[in-house]
């Protein structure tokens, strides 16, 4: 496979990313179709397509799923059933039985799936796992993940969001099993209703802190807020035995302003799109490579799986008030 030809399905926010990295960055890629009820890019000379034309189309390899979270897992099943390869953006779906049921599927089907953890593909993020890889931190004992919004998003959008663990903080798990190389053991969570009342009368939370231990032993700590005042906060640092590595937030620029109230500078970048620009561009790049080179793809529905039971488990604590074991996942 020289070109991988692909049809984007969902043209939201994320969709749009997708679609101009694809098709104006990356020459192994070919869009050849696009399909939402809502938006259309006929300026660029790809067709419009619905799902069954995009499904039984012979000239097309692959998808990318950036439809709204209660079509994923559909969506896939019938990628997989049609031969297709699946790049599906997270989460892969919010019931835990449904996401068995579809791995299944693909993996009887014997498609690459592909989830979209963009943040293993950040190049800061990129260097911290390779200095673990390379040893250079000892045997990593702490992980501190840092996790923050400038924003808590429409209430509306809360409700059906599966809540900050599934939704948000789902993307810290995934990191902490990514840099530490290793599994989750217990989870165990606290959390409060800080930012806004509405989003606790919608039955979630929109603060929280939560321990991870990993099979050896080894600890991770996260915190997650829905609202920094000073914009995106995304900071991580892994502590080991022969020393310690972190990475600090992005800045539009490094100029400082030092007067007689203080030391002055820039607010980090503003929430995710910004943040990640890179990280979405990488994250699809080795997608495609992964297709034309035949080798496995970066972030699986299995890590996609392990994070969502880290999640679950998340939840299960903070209702119930005490450590819950991954096992408990059922």
């Amino acid at each position: 496979m020289n070109k991988v030809r692909i049809a984007i399905i969902g043209l939201g926010r994320i969709g749009k990313i997708h679609f101009e990295n694809m098709h104006f960055h990356i020459p192994e890629v070919e869009v050849k179709a696009v399909s939402d009820p809502h938006t259309r890019i006929e300026t660029y000379g790809i067709p419009y397509l619905s799902l069954e034309e995009i499904m039984k189309h012979p000239e097309i390899d692959a998808v990318a799923i950036c439809s709204p979270t209660n079509t994923h897992a559909d969506y896939i099943e019938m990628a997989a059933k049609a031969g297709k390869h699946i790049f599906c953006e997270k989460p892969h779906d919010l019931d835990l039985a449904r996401v068995l049921q579809s791995l299944q599927i693909v993996e009887e089907c014997g498609v690459k799936f592909m989830l979209g953890f963009n943040r293993r593909f950040d190049p800061n993020f990129l260097r911290i796992r390779s200095l673990v890889e390379q040893g250079k931190v000892g045997d990593p004992l702490i992980l501190k993940i840092t996790s923050r919004d400038p924003g808590p998003p429409p209430v509306e959008y809360i409700k059906s969001s599966g809540g900050l663990f599934l939704d948000m903080a789902i993307h810290d798990f995934d990191m902490a099993r990514y840099i530490m190389q290793k599994e989750v053991k217990e989870v165990y969570s606290k959390s409060a209703v800080f930012v806004d009342p509405a989003i606790g009368e919608a039955g979630d939370i929109d603060t929280a802190v939560t321990t991870l231990t990993f099979e050896d032993g080894s600890m991770a700590v996260i915190d997650n807020c829905r609202k920094a005042v000073y914009g995106y906060d995304q900071r991580l640092e892994v502590f080991g035995s022969a020393g310690m590595a972190k990475v600090e937030n992005n800045f539009p620029d490094n100029h400082s302003l030092s007067d007689g109230s203080g030391v002055h500078s820039a607010l980090p970048l503003n929430f995710f799109m910004e943040r990640y620009t890179t990280s979405y561009l990488n994250e699809t790049r080795m997608f495609v490579k992964a297709l034309v080179e035949g080798v496995e793809v970066p972030a699986s529905g299995v890590d996609g799986l392990q994070a969502m039971k880290i999640a679950l488990a998340a939840k299960k604590s903070i209702t119930e008030n005490r450590p819950v074991a991954i096992s408990e996942i059922k």
